[in-house]
């Protein structure tokens, strides 16, 4: 039985980083990119422990085997990860609403995964339904970026709630990328 919940030990963040490795974009053929999404960011430990003291994490599991995680990072982590940094920039720029981003309460989703063989099983909205039960209460916005070559992530945010707001390139990561919103106000 899956259980959803909150990263609360090491082991679970080891679980995280775990699925992680083996869901990166440098680890996946290009058909398996095409077809089941990638992952772009890595994450050590020491992060992941701040970034969950911060604000926890949800995680689905299976007994004690991490099968699905969703990070939250709040903005305070903003320089933390070099990849992101320009995301951070683009945010405080980003108009929504008649206001910009930086003047709005948000919290970043900052990758989301579920391991092959547990996809299509609803965990990606169950966990996603915790995030928003979680953080909803502190947070009126959750903001995150999908790859614009990741359709099967595209498709999968749109469907629990997030909009596109933003599209670019970054020079960095050299992807193109959108910015999704999901307005929990």
């Amino acid at each position: 039985m899956i259980t959803i919940t909150t990263a609360q030990s090491d082991q679970d963040l080891r679980g995280i980083l775990d699925l992680q490795q083996r869901n990166l974009k440098k680890a996946l053929s290009a058909e398996l990119i095409e077809r089941q999404g990638f992952l772009t960011v890595e994450h050590t430990l020491p992060l992941l422990r701040r970034m969950n003291e911060a604000a926890p994490s949800v995680i689905a599991k299976n007994d004690d085997e991490v099968v699905g995680y969703c990070l939250t990072m709040i903005p305070a982590f903003r320089n933390e990860i070099p990849v992101l940094v320009s995301m951070f920039e683009l945010l405080n720029q980003l108009p929504y609403q008649d206001q910009l981003l930086s003047q709005s309460n948000y919290v970043v989703m900052g990758q989301i995964c579920v391991a092959d063989g547990y996809r299509g099983q609803g965990i990606f909205d169950r966990m996603y339904g915790l995030f928003r039960e979680k953080l909803s209460p502190s947070y009126s916005l959750a903001i995150t970026e999908v790859a614009a070559s990741n359709r099967r992530s595209q498709r999968a945010h749109e469907r629990v709630g997030f909009r596109i707001i933003h599209s670019h390139d970054n020079p960095v990561s050299a992807e193109s990328w959108n910015v999704l919103v999901w307005d929990w106000r």
